[in-house]
């Protein structure tokens, strides 16, 4: 019985032993349970909002990138352009659509080949903070983050861009690494309660020291890697993460996590790159410039040093993409870039800032003490006259010289401007006047810059109303048939006195029309006022059957609704379809041809004629006359000038006569101001011609006297 009795108390003991490190087990077991909950919950937070912050910043960056290099193409809606970097970005990770819209929200282009969402407006439920945004805006649902960037010419809105990134990709990510660190934790929990159980059920004070053990080799681990979490979240990479010296479970996710922070900081400086290194080039990018300049502006203000803006503009560089492709345009791109990337090194100093500012744009920052011996203007002025030099050499692309010259702007910190903006300003107007000084130069910026600029936007004024004021007039030059000499037409030319300056050159106004959008206005009023004089003259003189030729402006070509507007005219003036003509310049055409050849053809059909004027300009070839349906094209006068004197202006001349006339095209002769020319271009089979020989541009009454 006492053996018993002392048997029964120890296995009471025994029992309350095993009870007491079951209960000690369990709660440990709960603790970790929760431990692991709370570690996983956290964990998930973290890389959800790790993950989505960077895809949110460099979806940013790169969208704001893409922007920059679509505010050109569209101010000239060059629909080519836009798709080929609409489509480049589709080609971007994770990009879903990209999407260039109007201020009204109708698509414009949608990156496809046939732009099927053209001219539908955006109706989704983040469309209106899209079209409202007036500055870089990030939407997300739960599939897409949806980035959109205005575009903006000056202060003028162009439209936007809009770039929807796939959150799905990022979802699987979270989801996979959540999966895994979950599943490592409950490997890690089943195998440490299973040590934990076996060691308390001898002892308490064992059970005591593996709970130690555990809060040191497991929890402890967990939480410095929740800590690193958030500092990486917080954008430190180099976070210090705990010892990853074990073998164990706990050592492999420590190495796993040192990993995924390596990889998430290559992938930040790859971003980082991206949004500051144009991808052509690899020279700074707008966004990494304005950032140099910011700064640099900031270490000068109060210092005893200067800044010199340069701005270098390609000149006539759309003329390489229409001829030869964008991939021969980009090969020029990185060749000039290569060129004043030497110079710049050669002539810049230690603290010259190269950047390509988009497109076919160079920027470059010059810095010089006050003191110095060469002021920063003789420093900037040496530098911009050795660039224009250095780029004006040519440039063998495809097995082709390629001549181009560059226009630069020069302005000056502090003298010109204080700030960025202004000083950017500054430098973009003093380029201008580079280009309307005959391009292949540089100009200094200077006050009276501004005021050409004001005289340009008060032009545009005087230009509104102008046709309605008796200020526009239509002069009209004679159009001969060279085989005996018999006038059948006459081309309309718009001219413009001014109450004030007298007879503006209609390159001048012209220009201005185009660019502030009046040539919209202007043109059906010209094709009206026209059409109306040529069946004038068919009523006062019967048998009369010459045409008029109406040019008809780029932009006119681009919004869509020439053949209406032609179809009204013609109704409402009575003229015959067969007595007009339409003439559009040769790049016009090539810009769009697919588009452009539908609405020529439906010209065509009504019985209008259709030309190309000034063709050769272009060096787009005969081969686009396959593709476009005109009726006759126009030798430029550049060719005729010189085809007396010059035998390669004289064999192209005939070449283009004779492959025109195999294709059944009508031939027109510009510029004829001598008689030898005209009998030249006879012998040689053209059809028709017209220039100063023959006779000068007239007023309408004086036009008349000709076809009595």
């Amino acid at each position: 019985m006492r053996g018993g009795g002392l048997y029964a108390r120890f296995l009471v003991s025994l029992v309350l032993a095993v009870l007491a490190v079951l209960a000690v087990v369990a709660v440990v077991l709960h603790r970790q349970e929760v431990m692991r909950r709370e570690v996983l919950d956290l964990g998930r937070e973290s890389m959800h909002a790790l993950a989505f912050d960077r895809l949110a910043e460099r979806s940013e960056a790169a969208a704001v990138e893409l922007a920059g290099s679509l505010v050109n193409p569209l101010y000239y809606f060059d629909l080519d352009t836009i798709g080929s970097l609409l489509r480049a970005g589709l080609k971007q990770p994770d990009v879903a659509y990209a999407l260039v819209y109007d201020n009204t929200g109708a698509v414009i282009h949608d990156g496809s080949r046939d732009i099927r969402t053209y001219g539908q407006v955006m109706d989704d439920p983040m469309a209106f903070e899209v079209v409202t945004a007036r500055a870089p805006h990030i939407q997300a649902s739960n599939d897409v983050l949806d980035v959109a960037v205005p575009l903006y010419i000056g202060d003028e809105r162009l439209g936007g861009l809009r770039v929807g990134y796939s959150l799905a990709s990022v979802v699987a990510d979270e989801q996979r690494a959540s999966d895994g660190m979950g599943q490592r934790l409950v490997a890690i929990g089943q195998r440490h309660a299973g040590w934990i159980a076996t060691l308390m059920a001898g002892l308490v004070l064992l059970a005591v020291g593996l709970g130690m053990l555990v809060q040191r080799t497991l929890v402890r681990p967990v939480r410095e890697l929740a800590d690193a979490a958030r500092q990486i979240e917080g954008g430190n990479f180099v976070a210090e993460m705990p010892d990853s010296r074990r073998s164990d479970e706990v050592g492999d996710l420590v190495r796993a996590f040192g990993r995924m922070r390596d990889s998430i900081a290559r992938h930040d400086r790859d971003m980082r790159r991206m949004a500051y290194t144009d991808a052509l080039t690899g020279l700074g990018n707008r966004l990494a410039f304005r950032e140099s300049l910011d700064r640099r502006l900031m270490e000068l203000h109060g210092a005893s040093r200067q800044l010199a803006l340069l701005f270098a503009d390609i000149d006539d560089f759309k003329r390489v993409n229409d001829t030869l492709g964008h991939d021969a345009g980009d090969e020029v791109l990185v060749q000039f870039a290569n060129r004043i990337s030497e110079t710049v090194d050669r002539l810049g100093g230690d603290g010259a800032v190269l950047a390509r500012f988009g497109g076919d744009e160079f920027v470059i920052l010059v810095e010089s003490d006050a003191d110095a011996a060469d002021g920063i203007r003789e420093v900037a002025g040496h530098l911009a006259e050795t660039l224009v030099a250095e780029l004006s050499r040519p440039i063998v692309v495809a097995g082709r010289q390629v001549f181009l010259g560059t226009s630069i702007g020069v302005t000056v910190f502090p003298d010109d401007a204080v700030g960025a903006t202004m000083l950017m300003k500054n430098g973009d107007i003093a380029m201008y006047q580079a280009k309307v000084a005959g391009k292949n130069c540089h100009r200094f910026y200077s006050r009276a810059m501004d005021q050409a600029v004001e005289r340009r936007v008060r032009m545009e004024q005087d230009l509104r109303g102008a046709w309605e004021r008796g200020e526009l007039s239509l002069a009209y030059q004679p159009v001969y048939r060279l085989q005996d000499r018999r006038l059948v037409g006459a081309e309309a030319l718009l001219r413009w006195q001014h109450p004030e300056h007298g007879a503006v050159a209609p390159s001048v106004f012209i220009d201005v029309a185009e660019q502030s959008g009046l040539i919209e206005t202007i043109g059906p009023q010209v094709l009206r006022a026209a059409c109306a004089d040529a069946m004038q003259w068919r009523r006062d003189f019967p048998g009369c059957d010459v045409f008029v030729s109406v040019n008809v402006s780029p932009r006119q070509l681009r919004n869509g609704d020439l053949a209406a507007l032609v179809d009204h005219v013609l109704s409402t003036t009575g003229l015959p379809a067969a007595g007009l003509h339409i003439e559009l310049t040769e790049t016009a055409v090539i810009g769009d041809e697919v588009r452009v050849s539908s609405l020529l053809a439906r010209l065509r059909d009504a019985g209008v004629k259709v030309w190309l004027d000034d063709f050769g300009t272009g060096f787009s070839g005969l081969s686009h006359l396959r593709r476009v349906p005109v009726d006759g094209v126009k030798i430029d006068r550049s060719f005729i000038a010189d085809v007396l004197r010059d035998p390669d202006d004289l064999a192209l001349t005939t070449a283009i006569i004779a492959m025109a006339h195999s294709l059944g095209i009508t031939v027109v002769a510009e510029g004829v101001e001598k008689e030898g020319q005209y009998d030249v271009l006879r012998e040689r089979g053209c059809d028709l011609a017209q220039g100063y020989w023959l006779g000068h541009p007239m007023t309408g009454q004086d036009f008349r006297g000709l076809l009595g």
